[in-house]
């Protein structure tokens, strides 16, 4: 579980995308790709050009308290 590395903070607060994806030891292209995010979209909150929408934010939870199952779910497994 990543949770413990990326807090959350408090709620409403932006996950740490950037601390997420390294814990998962992808890079910037892997993770949009494993988990189906626009690159720009995720440059774009790494670089806190923009935030994470309510949705998004649920989203990145999921991924850093379940990454493998989120993967399987989307049939990305082994994206890259």
């Amino acid at each position: 579980m990543l949770l413990d590395e990326a807090p959350l903070n408090t709620p409403g607060r932006v996950p740490r995308v950037k601390i997420i994806r390294r814990a998962l030891h992808l890079s910037q292209e892997e993770f949009a790709s494993r988990y189906l995010i626009p690159l720009g979209t995720l440059r774009d909150w790494e670089q806190g050009r923009t935030e994470p929408d309510q949705a998004a934010r649920a989203y990145l939870r999921v991924i850093a308290k379940e990454p493998e199952t989120v993967s399987r779910a989307l049939g990305t497994r082994d994206a890259a």
